[in-house]
């Protein structure tokens, strides 16, 4: 007897169970790929493994659906392998421990993976049922996800037909998604010269930010601290001749950034720590509601350590990477017109630091409208250009745009009216989902994301709602028995 096996839909946590046992963190997907694989060849189902080992599976119409629309069932079988400090578990090897708790399924001591594991265990229970009503269905589960979207970057959909999509990767019960954004990761790279320059060294921190998501965050008025940097290098380099040594800030592209710091060489320090005071208080009040912590000092550095390279960064250096840091575009650009409280347009300069002899910056640019991303794409170029640089775009996608007509959300909000018995909540999200890539590569797709309850996703903390998840199986199988046509 599984831990699992008492909950339903049983169908459902059967797989859920199942999938649990086999490691399949990013990067990891080959034995989770092959167990896909052997499902369809044990019930003779048409199937497509690919190299990257994304797979689809076909199965036919049942009785009276013969002449219904094509429609995908979609998930990622990839999972963010996370684990508490203390945990020996090897997540490239060992499975997953469930538990149930109440309501709750988690695992112990790690992500539990239902991000995106109970959109998989669905299409397999679809799959493997033989009393449903449905149309031709295509099952995609594809890979790295969570690493950039790499299954669904490198798919081929040459063979695949569908008119609509149910994506299963949504962590909000009740509400569908029925927009995201498109990204672009830009890294700008800026050469930097060193030569000796005397004065005194010390280290200037901008730290006590909140942070947050780039996407689902950006619009709540956040500082950025690299951002924040430019603007004290270029108040510091108004009363005081200063040489740069090293800059850092922020951890990820996809995080606005908490903490940076720089190294600097400076000829008159106390006119560089009246202008660090008056730059404080000034964040202090433009910032005391929206993110109200945060500090920016000035302090004594050692020598020598291996932070701190030397000689410094020339005066052109100098002024090019502070110009750079002050004058980047960053945050908002444009919300939309169309749904309200939606960000259209944004930016997140993520991460910067000194590479391999050159100052490195990294930005994740995020619309809805993809003529807007690259718009700002070219501001970027633009500018690094501008300042010696060059740029370098190695990933980007487009976006899911709102459809104003949509057939499949007209029959989902009348399925979801049959188990509900309410209206759904509808929104759109600054954030990336397959559904943009894949209705990029499939223009005609209409789609639409929804799914159970998932609370503290990406973390040991992470829980499954099975209530909520056996009324979202109700749903889905309520839209498929509706799209007839």
């Amino acid at each position: 007897m599984g831990v699992l096996s008492d909950l339903r839909p049983r169908a459902v946590f059967r797989f859920f169970e199942e999938l649990c046992a086999i490691p399949h963190g990013s990067h990891n997907t080959r034995a989770v790929s092959d167990y896909i694989t052997a499902f369809a060849k044990a019930r003779g189902l048409k199937f497509r493994q690919d190299e990257l080992n994304n797979v689809i599976i076909w199965k036919g119409p049942t009785a009276g659906y013969e002449n219904a629309p094509t429609v995908m069932i979609q998930g990622h079988m990839d999972m963010v392998a996370e684990k508490e400090a203390g945990c020996v578990k090897d997540m490239e090897r060992e499975g997953l421990d469930l538990f149930v708790d109440g309501d709750l399924v988690g695992a112990r001591g790690t992500t539990l993976g239902g991000d995106d594991g109970i959109a998989v265990a669905m299409a397999l229970a679809i799959l493997d049922a033989e009393d449903l009503q449905h149309g031709p269905l295509e099952c995609l589960f594809t890979v790295d996800e969570e690493v950039g979207m790499l299954g669904a970057r490198g798919l081929d959909t040459s063979d695949l037909n569908a008119k609509y999509m149910l994506n299963l990767d949504s962590e909000k019960e009740k509400v569908f998604t029925v927009s995201c954004a498109g990204a672009t990761r830009a890294v700008c790279t800026l050469p930097v010269s060193r030569a000796a320059f005397t004065g005194a060294v010390l280290r200037l921190t901008v730290d006590g930010l909140a942070g947050g998501h780039s996407g689902e965050e950006i619009h709540k008025g956040r500082a950025n601290a690299n951002i924040l940097m430019g603007r004290a290098l270029a108040g510091l380099m108004n009363v005081t001749d200063l040489r740069l040594l090293t800059v850092k800030g922020g951890a990820k592209d996809n995080a606005i950034p908490r903490e940076a710091s720089a190294l600097l060489t400076v000829r008159d320090p106390q006119a560089a720590e009246a202008a660090v005071r008056t730059l404080g208080a000034a964040l202090a009040n433009e910032y005391r509601a929206a993110d109200g912590g945060i500090q920016v000092k000035l302090t004594t550095a050692e020598r020598g350590g291996s932070d701190s390279p030397r000689p410094p960064m020339d005066e052109d250096s100098t002024r090019r990477v502070a110009a750079f840091l002050f004058c980047a575009p960053n945050g908002v650009q444009m919300m939309s017109a169309e749904v309200p409280g939606l960000v259209q347009t944004s930016l997140n300069l993520g991460q910067v630091g000194a590479e391999g002899g050159a100052f490195v910056a990294r930005f994740l640019i995020r619309s809805s409208v993809d003529s807007q991303a690259a718009e700002i794409t070219e501001k970027v170029v633009t500018l690094t250009k501008a300042l010696g640089g060059v740029v370098d775009i190695p990933a980007s996608y487009s976006a899911w745009p709102y459809r104003p007509d949509s057939h499949l959300r007209d029959v989902m909000t009348e399925a979801f009216r049959a188990v509900y018995h309410e209206e759904p909540k509808i929104e759109a999200l600054h954030a990336g989902l397959e559904c943009g890539i894949l209705s990029g590569k499939m223009p005609e797709l209409d789609c639409i994301s929804f799914g159970p309850d998932l609370t503290d996703i990406h973390t040991p903390r992470e829980r499954l709602h099975i209530a909520s998840t056996e009324r979202t199986w109700r749903l889905t199988l309520e839209a498929l028995k509706r799209l007839k046509y």
